[in-house]
């Protein structure tokens, strides 16, 4: 099917106008992902897991026949395959590599926060200290993209956090011999990354959280996971926190932007493909108090997904459950809808983009005016990529340095300083029965 038959593009419109709606209630209004496939995949996800713990090694082979196509030998990918990949790179994708590692580490720099520490008391000391985790797990998707810049994207802010360890899993592809692809092999490279393994999916997340044993290799279980990743990687996050430590819920991409009157319908069209671009159930979300902008660029859509390369996954996309046209009554409005929606990805296309932007609470990243685009923050902004998606950027934050470090509290109080709050404990240890607790206070007095 050529793309001029694709090039009409039904986008859904939710007519919001003239109504008013909790916050509640717009969380349950604004497009999103069917229940039904989440639980499905869900499912899916939680049997690979128990089976990845069962089996190992073997059954990780198995899943790569599955679904790569690729008859793997070992798992873990040899060292002289990573030099190689560096040696090969093209030299302007080096170059736009190293660019982004340069800015995203200086980002990731500026992030890491200080220790904190106070005298509550004469002689009553704490300490508030940040410590990275020993051992991290990085994935990075393959399927329908190559990203080497979620290796930068990754890799970068636990390097500045001062992880100790890190392993990165990434499919293998068929067309390089059960290998990843070389770009994704050439960014690990440059990052100094030595310890990859051929894995995707949900069950490389859960090789990474239990560790497997394979051809005398052995992968050691991590202290946390991070990455982005279709639904089934996003919800084997969920299934495994708990048991490692996540960055969140970075699954399927998703972009909302915010747009009035005087938006420029063909940057805000190209802004929403894309999005729509990376995966058939991305979503791709307009909203906007302006009849006409609505119009401008529900046509300029119909334009450029005529001549965009993946036509067919552009328009699946655009057409999904998970995609449409918000209209509003006002600014005011449109904040208060995106707000509620939590976009992964925020743009803002309206005049005095700023004062809208210090309105938002909830967007893991948040693209300001007409010519910060999110695939600037795609590649080298600086700033990180792997960012909430599916409404969680109301509670999550996206990767950044502190994700891969967490604090340990130090507590240090003298003798006069025990003494002088001691009483307070032990009134406190009765109220609450728990006697023994004021009487390992008072046999320090005696």
């Amino acid at each position: 099917m050529s793309n001029q038959q694709l090039s009409h593009v039904n986008l859904r419109t939710i007519n919001l106008r003239g109504t008013q709606h909790s916050y509640s209630e717009l969380r349950s209004l604004v497009p999103r992902q069917t229940a039904e496939f989440v639980g499905s995949a869900q499912h899916t996800v939680n049997e690979i897991i128990s089976t990845v713990r069962e089996r190992g090694a073997e059954y990780l082979r198995e899943l790569s026949t599955r679904f790569d196509g690729v008859e793997q030998g070992a798992l873990r990918v040899p060292q002289q395959a990573i030099d190689d990949a560096v040696a090969q790179l093209d030299p302007e994708v080096r170059r736009g590599l190293e660019t982004a590692i340069e800015r995203t580490r200086a980002f990731a720099a500026a992030q890491r926060p200080e220790d904190a520490r106070i005298e509550v008391a004469p002689g009553a000391y704490l300490v508030n200290r940040w410590t990275p985790v020993r051992r991290v797990g990085l994935y990075v998707p393959g399927g329908l993209a190559v990203y080497p810049s979620s290796v930068v994207m990754n890799t970068v802010p636990a390097q500045a956090a001062g992880v100790e360890s890190i392993v990165l899993c990434t499919p293998p592809q068929k067309e390089f011999g059960g290998l990843p692809h070389p770009t994704i092999l050439g960014a690990a490279g440059l990052l100094g990354i030595t310890e990859v393994w051929a894995i995707g999916g949900a069950q490389a997340l859960a090789a990474m959280a239990y560790g497997i044993d394979d051809a005398g290799d052995h992968l050691e279980s991590v202290d946390t996971i991070t990455g982005p990743g279709n639904i089934f990687v996003a919800l084997a996050k969920r299934a495994l926190q708990g048991t490692v430590g996540i960055d969140g819920q970075a699954g399927t991409t998703e972009i909302a932007v915010i747009a009035d009157e005087e938006a420029n319908p063909v940057y805000v069209a190209a802004d929403l493909i894309s999005q729509a671009e990376h995966d058939p159930n991305a979503g791709s979300v307009l909203i906007t108090h302006s009849e006409d902008t609505a119009k401008n660029v529900r046509e300029e859509i119909n334009k450029q997904v005529s001549i965009t390369k993946h036509a067919e996954r552009v328009q699946t996309a655009l057409q999904g459950e998970q995609s449409g046209i918000i209209l509003t009554d006002s600014i005011e409005h449109s904040i208060q809808v995106a707000n509620a929606y939590a976009a992964e990805h925020l743009e803002i296309h309206t005049r005095n983009a700023a004062h809208v932007a210090s309105e938002i609470r909830n967007a893991g990243a948040i693209f300001i005016g007409p010519y910060s685009p999110v695939p600037l923050g795609d590649y080298a902004a600086g700033s990180n990529h792997v960012l909430p998606t599916a409404g969680t950027a109301a509670f999550a934050s996206g990767l950044n340095t502190t994700t891969f470090m967490k604090i340990v509290q130090l507590i240090e109080y003298s003798q006069d300083a025990l003494a002088e709050i001691g009483e307070d404990i032990v009134a406190l240890s009765q109220a609450e029965d728990l006697p023994a607790h004021g009487e390992a206070i008072t046999a320090r007095n005696r």
